[in-house]
């Protein structure tokens, strides 16, 4: 019975560690795909950030696909619209992110949205954004909405979200992680 005790007050100690956040840096790249027509939405929202906090700029990162965005700005079929990253708790429970680009006019951005990341057995991700047009008042004229999920995000696998007229390249990695998911040829070899 003793046994029985001491093993619970353990396991009760140990099991909160186990599902403690990690933390990811996340890199997105948003893009619009010029082949494929624009489709205007409903306004973005009054409550575009759904509740979630913008990143803090001590979590703000030099971002590491550069090659990636030289590659897309150079193909007259892309325009990169937005490129940040940034390091992020992930958990078992959703960690959602408010990303803005641009100035603020009358409480919107030219792109809002959120960024949402659950940890399961892979990374689950929800992203919804806006890409907002402005009359010459500041008032929002026109939308183009961004809306995609996927559950089956690999860490530090490079991820194409596509929705329609604009796509998402996400790359979501543990932080103090290596960059490159690459492996090492010598190792391939053994």
């Amino acid at each position: 019975m003793r046994a029985i005790r001491n093993l619970t007050l353990l396991l009760a100690l140990i099991a909160p560690a186990a599902f403690a956040d990690s933390q990811y840096l996340v890199e997105m790249i948003l893009v619009r795909q010029n082949a494929v027509p624009a489709i205007t939405s409903q306004f973005a929202p009054e409550n575009w950030s759904d509740g979630a906090a913008p990143i803090a700029q001590y979590d703000v990162h030099k971002p590491i696909l550069d090659s990636e965005v030289e590659r897309l700005n150079t193909n007259s079929q892309y325009t990169v619209l937005l490129h940040k990253a940034w390091q992020q708790s992930v958990g078992s429970g959703v960690s959602k992110v408010a990303i803005s680009d641009g100035q603020e006019q009358f409480g919107h951005f030219p792109i809002e949205g959120n960024l949402s990341l659950s940890e399961a057995r892979f990374i689950n991700v929800e992203a919804s954004f806006w890409v907002n047009q402005f009359d010459g008042n500041g008032a929002v004229v026109q939308s183009e909405q961004f809306r995609q999920g996927n559950s089956n995000v690999k860490n530090a696998e490079l991820t194409y979200l596509d929705g329609g007229h604009l796509a998402l390249l996400l790359k979501i990695r543990k932080a103090g992680a290596s960059a490159s998911t690459a492996p090492d040829p010598a190792l391939m070899e053994q």
